[in-house]
């Protein structure tokens, strides 16, 4: 039972350095190659664990294979943008200047009840809201609306608006962050005498706080059980 439970620990932890190494991408966004090594690495990961007579090392060894090449192909498709044509196709403008292309549509084959489901998904389920729909490479649908459909901007109105960039995290789960303190010029005396306005002095009890760019404090505190 050991030796199942370490073999086990091993080729999850290896599996997940090598899908880490690959990238960040989900399961929705991988091109259909990443998807094959994606489904090979799970499979080879299981034939050592259900079966104890097989070498570790036979399980490990193709799944370190794939990792090679799908890093190689990564690393082609960056430098040649044929090579990544070729690997990932091409976008599908399925809807053109509020027209759908049905050609487009069989190239794909992608069907018109698909096509109305991912709109009414996005948020448009009258189709003659819809300028362009482009169907990406990873299969999700883009779509931009005729202008007039659009959502009103503080630059549609002529609105002049302030910066805003990302709030800091400085408290998460009750334990500081001390790079993002030193990284905005602040240290830990600041932010427990900020904390102590707010009656708050058990940092453990903040679960998260955080500094927008305007220099406010957001906090919220455990709740008491």
């Amino acid at each position: 039972m050991l030796i199942v439970f370490a073999r086990t620990f091993i080729i999850y932890a290896i599996v997940v350095l090598v899908m880490r190494i690959m990238g960040k991408r989900q399961i929705g966004q991988l091109e259909p190659y990443e998807l094959v090594v994606a489904i090979m690495i799970a499979e080879l990961a299981a034939i050592p664990m259900e079966d104890k007579a097989i070498p570790l090392i036979n399980g490990l060894v193709p799944i370190f294979t794939l990792l090679c090449i799908q890093v190689a192909i990564s690393y082609i498709n960056m430098k040649s943008l044929s090579f990544r044509a070729f690997m990932d196709g091409s976008p599908s403008i399925v809807i053109q200047n509020g027209k759908i292309r049905i050609d487009e549509l069989s190239k794909a084959r992608y069907n018109i009840n698909e096509l109305l489901e991912q709109l009414r998904i996005q948020g448009y389920p009258n189709i003659a809201d819809i300028e362009f729909a482009i169907l990406e490479t990873s299969g999700h649908l883009s779509v931009v609306p005729k202008s007039q459909k659009r959502a009103l901007t503080p630059e549609d109105l002529q609105i002049d608006t302030k910066y805003e960039g990302l709030p800091v995290p400085l408290i998460l789960d009750g334990k500081i962050q001390y790079d993002n303190l030193k990284e905005i010029n602040l240290d830990e005396d600041w932010l427990i005498s900020e904390l102590a306005k707010f009656n708050i002095t058990d940092v453990k009890k903040v679960f998260l706080a955080s500094l927008d760019t305007e220099g406010k404090l957001l906090y919220q505190v455990r709740e008491e059980r």
